[in-house]
């Protein structure tokens, strides 16, 4: 089934492209230079090298979660056939809140940013951004975060679908044009507007709105926060990314990473180095600057 869905994902994949691309057109003849094409050129490249990338790495065994999450299915709890409702929206609310949790973790757990902050990197807000999602997911576990959903009882199909439907969905979510959509759909689901917030490096949007579809676990767990009318986001990592290399962009947080690793004074900068939350990193550096 799923050497079936290949050629509709290809054609998926294709219209997405030609709809970020539709949007920059637009964008460009009514304001004449405001779309970065740049950008949208290295969002491309970031989306075939992924695919290049996850190829590789699988072939070569680094992908180190999927015979985990393979022994983890085959000690399943049950097997739940998809084809009723409730199962349907058990594997919805499910995927959703083991997205949030990768998301949350993607954002305060230096391993995982290392990747997620590729997707990060536009100092402009497109929809090419949501295509831009960084080469390195499959070697740093990130799968694991939906082990549970296999656990349970769902096959590895039915989970890869709904992260891919969960995927699909965020598509529309990054764009500057669409205003809020109402108070009662803004409360429970994320929209353009909440996403604009969580792509905000302002200090008042940082670390926020992780859900996927629903903003549901956001409000639960406090990370819920609002577009402001007199605060507009700013786009881009905290520390601005000025470059189109693609290399650059896919690697440049690890290469970071890797000299915090060298500089590191003892097992405390190295549990840091890879696991504190992003921010530590800035407050280390000064801290060492300080004692210099």
């Amino acid at each position: 089934m799923a050497s079936d869905l290949r050629p509709w994902l290809g054609a998926l994949i294709v219209a997405l492209l030609g709809i970020a691309a539709i949007e920059g057109v637009v964008m460009s003849r009514r304001a004449p230079g405001s779309y970065d094409w740049r950008a949208f050129a290295a969002s491309i490249v970031d989306a075939v090298g992924r695919r290049v990338f996850d190829l590789v790495s699988t072939g070569l065994g680094l992908a180190l979660a999927l015979p985990l999450l393979g022994w983890i299915y085959e000690h399943r709890l049950f097997t739940i056939d998809v084809a009723s409702w409730w199962a349907l929206a058990l594997l919805f609310v499910g995927n959703e809140f083991c997205y949030y949790g990768y998301h949350r973790s993607a954002h305060r757990v230096r391993w995982f940013w290392a990747t997620h902050a590729v997707h990060h990197s536009p100092n402009q807000l497109t929809l090419a951004t949501a295509l831009r999602l960084g080469w390195t997911g499959k070697i740093t576990g990130t799968a694991l975060f939906f082990a549970p959903l296999l656990w349970l009882g769902f096959s590895p199909l039915a989970v890869a679908l709904a992260m891919s439907a969960n995927l699909l969905y965020q598509f529309w979510l990054h764009t500057t044009w669409i205003p809020k959509l109402g108070r009662t759909f803004e409360r429970w689901f994320n929209t353009p507007s909440n996403h604009r917030v969580h792509h905000g490096s302002n200090p008042e949007y940082l670390d926020c709105n992780y859900g996927g579809v629903l903003m549901v676990f956001d409000r639960l767990f406090g990370t819920y926060v609002e577009e402001r009318a007199d605060l507009p986001p700013r786009y881009g990592l905290t520390t601005p990314l000025r470059t189109y290399n693609p290399l650059r962009i896919a690697f440049h947080e690890w290469i970071n990473l890797a000299r915090d690793l060298r500089d590191a004074r003892g097992a405390r900068d190295i549990w840091r180095a890879l696991f504190a939350p992003p921010a530590a990193r800035e407050r280390l550096t000064k801290a060492r600057e300080g004692s210099a």
